[in-house]
């Protein structure tokens, strides 16, 4: 499974904060963001590099595949990380596609998968 993955010479902060604006603008919700860099800290495991994971959820898609296969729950929300690599800040994702089929294989979901990950890769291109 190959990830979809952007880097950018801004700012982790920046660019998390642009991932929010742009999901929202792209008809998704952030559900829930990780700092695993501050959580990872306070459990004193402290690493070095910023990494910051946000939950997006677009909810007429999500109610779409779970009416179709209840058991996709256990991919969803999807994930965009935003994290430090060298001088730059890398954003990323597991393809949803690739993601929803391992845990159906219902025809009927192929269609709404490349429809969610066209639109998380478009929310990624338009943060950068």
């Amino acid at each position: 499974m190959a990830t979809y993955r952007k880097q950018s010479s801004r700012s982790v902060d920046e660019v998390f904060a642009r991932i929010q604006d742009t999901a929202k603008a792209n008809g998704f919700g952030v559900l829930h963001s990780y700092d695993f860099k501050q959580i990872l800290a306070d459990k004193g495991h402290p690493i070095a590099h910023e990494c910051r994971v946000l939950e997006v959820c677009n909810p007429q898609q999500a109610s779409e595949v779970l009416g179709f296969d209840m058991g996709l729950n256990m991919a969803l929300p999807c994930r965009i990380s935003v994290y430090e690599d060298g001088a730059a800040t890398t954003v990323a994702m597991l393809p949803p596609s690739a993601l929803l089929e391992l845990v159906s294989q219902d025809p009927r979901i192929a269609p709404v998968a490349a429809a969610v990950e066209r639109s998380m890769e478009r929310i990624i291109d338009e943060a950068l």
